[in-house]
């Protein structure tokens, strides 16, 4: 294949070691790696994290860590969306994490461990602020309770998630603060109920940068991880982190045009002058954003080169200018640690670097390097 995504696991593990910096060495860190690892692969790069020393790994649903045990990874999995009743039979058999927050599936979780003569692990989530799954404050000690009164389940930890950690306005960052004085209330609640929390967990990549004081016991930092920082904090030069993805292709045609000429769908980029088009055969079913039309540049040789006309599906076209130093097969790289990087690109869409990599297609080939 012509268009082929690079994961560099040497960043990776640079990025685990940052990590483990910030938070020291007995705290737990757990790599998200659902949407197949934010688009890198979930089975490999699982693997090359838990080398690296990560503890947990985390998926959104029973597909996802059904994948990872079926490649041979036997690390403790949680599953961070709310999962279906009928899918805990599975959910035991496979030894997963789920994540809980109301009697009913509590309930039903017990009922599935014990049809199984099993005792199924479970985190119990808190809502402190995001508005989205997890319990009430006032609900968490008779959740925790019941937990731990079922002989079918242990609790073995209890989980929030941060709205705004990644944000540096004085209102977020109160609001932060705010999240993080409700969980250290809650977990004070349920262990002056005689109750053991498990591990207790709530920092995100913006929680893990900005807000030292919501590390507690593990930290779930994916966007760290896969190499970037919040997108208000600035690399310097000498980055914290490394983004582990490079997009590649190749030139597979060179072809000259006048003046006045148009090239691709819509007409939207007519030469100015005599020049060169180059084409390389990626386009937007590989997940290279047709947005990026008219705005974005490939580098080959060490040269950056405008892309020019609108994205087509499976390809995109390059003014190569009068005088071509670049040569047919050359490799061209589209983004990567060493070029526009996927923050660069999201900022140009106004979205965020994992919706760039997640959406690489799965028809582009995905080469590890260590």
């Amino acid at each position: 294949m012509a268009t082929t995504a690079v994961i560099y696991l040497e960043n990776l593990k640079l990025n685990i070691k940052a990590a483990r910096k910030r938070i020291g060495p007995h705290r737990k860190i757990c790599l998200p790696v659902k949407a197949d690892a934010y688009g890198h692969g979930a089975v490999p790069l699982s693997l090359a994290a838990l080398d690296a020393g990560v503890e947990y790994l985390a998926v959104s649903g029973i597909y996802e860590g059904t994948e990872l045990r079926k490649g041979g990874i036997a690390a403790p999995l949680l599953l961070l969306s709310q999962t279906l009743p009928e899918e805990l039979p599975s959910i035991v058999d496979q030894d997963l994490i789920p994540i809980v927050s109301d009697e009913d599936f509590i309930d039903e979780a017990a009922i599935a461990a014990g049809m199984a003569g099993k005792q199924l692990t479970v985190h119990l989530k808190v809502d402190t602020g995001m508005g989205r799954l997890g319990c009430k404050e006032e609900d968490c000690v008779k959740l925790a309770a019941k937990i731990t009164g079922s002989k079918n389940l242990k609790l073995g930890g209890l989980v929030t998630h941060f709205a705004v950690s990644d944000s540096l306005i004085k209102d977020d960052l109160e609001y932060t603060k705010e999240q993080i004085n409700k969980f250290n209330s809650i977990v004070l609640i349920i262990k002056n109920a005689g109750i053991d929390p498990g591990i207790v967990h709530a920092a995100n990549t913006g929680a893990l940068v900005y807000h030292d004081d919501s590390y507690f016991d593990m930290v779930r930092p994916g966007l760290y991880l896969y190499g970037y920082l919040p997108h208000a904090k600035q690399q310097d030069s000498t980055p914290e982190v490394l983004p582990l993805m490079e997009l590649k292709s190749i030139l597979v045609a060179i072809k000259k045009i006048k003046k006045g000429e148009a090239v691709s769908y819509g007409r939207s980029w007519i030469a100015d002058k005599d020049t060169h088009i180059g084409i390389i055969p990626t386009g937007y079913a590989d997940g290279f954003p047709r947005g990026l039309s008219n705005n974005h540049a490939v580098l080959i040789r060490g040269k950056a080169y405008p892309l020019v006309g609108r994205i087509c599906m499976d390809m995109s076209m390059i003014d190569l200018g009068a005088n071509v130093e670049a040569e047919r097969w050359d490799e061209a790289v589209i983004f990567g640690p060493a070029f526009i990087n996927a923050k660069d690109m999201a900022e140009k869409l106004g979205t965020i670097p994992y919706e760039i990599t997640c959406n690489i297609n799965k028809r582009v080939p995905r080469e590890y390097v260590e």
